[in-house]
């Protein structure tokens, strides 16, 4: 069997919303940037799911502008790079066609076959990717246009699509006799309660039932032949049957929240995930959010694929949008489950990085905007930034520190109360990795408790030490720590941060800060290990009419930004630079020594607050702090680098908002200057944060929204410290 190929593409969904398209390629950049190519190739890829689409070939006036494709094949034939043609992502053709349209698939084949005239040496062809759920979005859910809720129209709108990848491919092969069909489909499998036994069973024979009709299976006595006749669709079911079109290579997708489970005991669920099917009322979750033990990602799909059509497969999109090292887990997940199915006597193929340049609104189902989800490359500021996930594809041959238990393996997986599945356990259990840790030293601070926080909630094996474990002004005591832990990565979440108590006790601050920082950063350079250090915006003078990126030259007013500073200075002149990261005005539910905490707790007493209206920040949000702080330790990025929030924001601005979320008025934050708060160390006017690297801790609002609805639980009388400056 030929070695195990890895292929990749970006995502390249084109729905159709009413008379608004959803087109990823240009809301990643991709379309763009011709140079992500290089990057394609860069990282070993032999093949790429190819974008030529319909929608975006065929202009409103019937002309076909072949720029953007002309260009990249051109670019990936000197590269070396075989495409996968593909002709319809999601989409329902131009504006005057759709997916339920007589027309759908003769038109789809003469567009199919223009392309093969124009790129005569292409060889595989995806026509339609995933026909049976864009059926289901556009015209079962009425998510996608034409916006039905309909069986019948679901069947019409699938049986067009395959009709459509036929038809292609008969035109197709008419200008290239050798092409090959690479069918794609979402391959998640339902399970259920014994009283819904009947619907899973239809669940899951609709599953197939794209592919059963290309390979023209779809025949009297089959399941699903009365059903599909009765919507009018003989016809076509008999065109299918009596020329079949089976896929030369059978694409599977496979998501974390692909496979479903329905449960009658609708009590135990919330309301939006309880639905139906027009007789009995069921809620319908994700299996792994349900299931004990948790049905196993990609290898149960592999099996009864290659069970039912003895076709060779391959895994065609692999992604999870969640934190990098369970980004990395979900691949290696895929790669070890096509290697063992492959050592079984599974012909597979290929395993394809997806969204490789991320994509945007998935959790919205495109509905609406959504987050960005980075995927081998964070193009969050527009430039593609390589993660920890482009590491890995470029050397799956190599375990990395953060492998582990990915979070549906995990206990805390469950969303209710688990239910079991019939299943041994030598079937679902992965094998085991021994883990080294991350250390993070700051047992005491607010950062290095929550960056633990952080990491148990990811499955990341760490250990939060303390000066009574590794005393950071002891160089011995650095090293014995560092040799007996043996981290894979270190963060140094200690330090001074009373800003105005450091004006009278400079030497303390910079031991701190400098010279403690400094000695664990040499330390870890001369082991080879990553290590993480934490600065300021108060490095910088507040004289600049814009937020300070990275290349900003610093000037701090005070004693404790000089600090700041000397350390990024020395940490920078290691050999084995580690990464420092400017943030600014923290906040967080969890500690009760931040301003949103102490603004909160002074109007839960009916106090007034008083804030500085001369003094503009970035607030940044500790929970989302630590995620993006991890996630970048995990890229392996180096150097400064800026995180804070969306948005540059008086405090006292900030503590109207702070106020608002939480249910106070907001006129009871009173705004004064920065004089009148009588501070000993000067504060830059000025100091909000921006990145040319990275993107931002996200919406400040959304920030503050998460803040008030986590901390609604602890406003109890005592519970939080008094405030820093009251005016009563």
């Amino acid at each position: 069997m030929a070695r195990l190929e890895r292929w990749c593409g970006a995502e390249a969904t084109a729905a159709r919303l009413g008379d608004a398209r959803v087109d990823q390629l240009r809301l990643t950049g991709h379309h763009d940037r011709i140079d992500d190519l290089d990057r394609m190739a860069a990282l070993g890829f032999t093949a790429v799911r190819f974008p030529i689409l319909w929608e975006r070939v065929v202009q409103p006036d019937g002309r076909h502008d072949w720029t953007w494709t002309d260009s990249r094949l051109a670019r990936m034939r000197r590269l070396g790079l075989r495409p996968i043609a593909g002709l319809v992502h999601h989409g329902s053709g131009p504006d005057d066609t759709s997916l339920i349209a007589d027309d759908f698939a003769p038109r789809l084949a003469d567009f199919a076959r223009a392309v093969a005239e124009r790129y005569p040496w292409i060889a595989d062809w995806t026509p339609v990717n995933e026909p049976v759920t864009t059926a289901r979005f556009s015209a079962l859910y009425g998510y996608w246009y034409p916006h039905l809720r309909d069986e019948g129209a679901f069947w019409r709108a699938l049986v067009n699509q395959i009709d459509g990848v036929a038809q292609a491919m008969t035109a197709i092969r008419e200008v290239i006799p050798h092409a090959r069909l690479i069918q794609t489909e979402d391959m998640g499998r339902t399970w259920a309660t014994a009283p819904l036994a009947d619907q899973a069973a239809f669940d899951n024979q609709r599953r197939w039932a794209g592919f059963d009709l290309l390979f023209g299976h779809v025949t009297p006595g089959h399941p699903l032949w009365h059903r599909l006749c009765a919507a009018g669709l003989g016809e076509a079911l008999a065109r299918l049957s009596d020329k079949p079109c089976p896929p030369d290579i059978i694409g599977l997708h496979c998501y974390a929240t692909s496979d479903r489970f329905l449960d009658h005991r609708i009590e135990r669920f919330a309301e939006q995930d309880r639905g139906g099917n027009g007789v009995r009322a069921y809620a319908d979750v994700p299996a792994v959010r349900a299931l004990d033990p948790a049905p196993p990602p990609f290898a149960t799909a592999l099996a009864d694929a290659w069970a039912r059509y003895a076709t060779p497969l391959a895994l065609t999109e692999v992604h999870l949008g969640c934190t990098r090292e369970e980004q990395m887990r979900w691949v290696r997940a895929a790669w070890d489950a096509a290697t063992a199915a492959r050592a079984s006597g599974i012909d597979v193929r290929a395993v394809t990085a997806w969204a490789l340049f991320g994509c945007h609104g998935w959790d919205t189902l495109l509905t609406r905007p959504g987050r960005y989800e980075p995927g081998a490359f964070d193009v969050a500021t527009g430039i593609p930034r390589a993660t920890g996930v482009a590491r890995q594809w470029a050397s799956l041959d190599k375990r990395d520190a953060v492998e582990g238990t990915g979070w549906w393996q995990r206990p805390d997986r469950f969303a209710v109360p688990a239910a079991a599945r019939p299943a041994g356990v030598d079937a679902w259990c992965p094998a085991t990795w021994p883990a080294r840790p991350l250390l993070i030293c700051g047992a005491t601070g607010t950062l290095g408790r929550a960056l633990a926080r952080a990491c148990t909630a990811r499955g990341l094996p760490h250990r939060l030490t303390g000066r009574d474990t590794i005393d950071l002004g002891d160089a011995d005591a650095i090293a014995r720590g560092l040799d007996t832990i043996e981290p894979w990565a270190v963060i140094d979440a200690t330090g001074w941060v009373r800003v105005d108590d450091a004006e009278d006790a400079r030497d303390a601050c910079f031991a701190a800060n400098y010279t403690n920082a400094t000695a664990l950063a040499r330390a870890c350079a001369t082991r080879g290990l990553p290590s993480v250090h934490v600065s300021s915006d108060l490095v910088f003078d507040g004289a600049k009419d814009g937020p300070y990126v990275e290349d900003d030259v610093p000037n701090p007013l005070g004693v404790y930004g000089a600090s700041k500073r000397a350390m990024e200075d020395a940490c920078l002149e290691q050999a084995h630079r580690p990464l420092i990261i400017r943030t600014a005005a923290f906040f967080s539910p969890h500690d009760r020594h931040n301003f949103a905490v102490q603004t909160v707790a002074a109007l839960a007493r009916g106090e007034r607050f008083a804030a500085a209206d001369d003094l503009f920040v970035s607030p940044s949000y500790v929970p989302a702090l630590t995620d993006a702080m991890l996630d970048l330790l995990i890229d392996a990025e180096t150097g400064i680098r800026h995180l804070a929030g969306d948005r540059v924001v008086s405090w006292a601005e900030f503590a109207r908002r702070i106020a608002a979320a939480c249910g106070f008025d907001p006129g009871a934050i009173s705004g004064v200057s920065a004089a009148a708060l009588s501070f000993r160390a000067r504060r830059p006017a000025r100091s909000g944060l921006a990145s040319t690297h990275v993107g931002s801790l996200g919406a400040l609002d959304a920030s503050i929204a998460d803040f008030a609805t986590t901390a609604s639980g602890h406003l109890v009388e005592g519970n939080l410290l008094n405030p820093v400056k009251v005016l009563t």
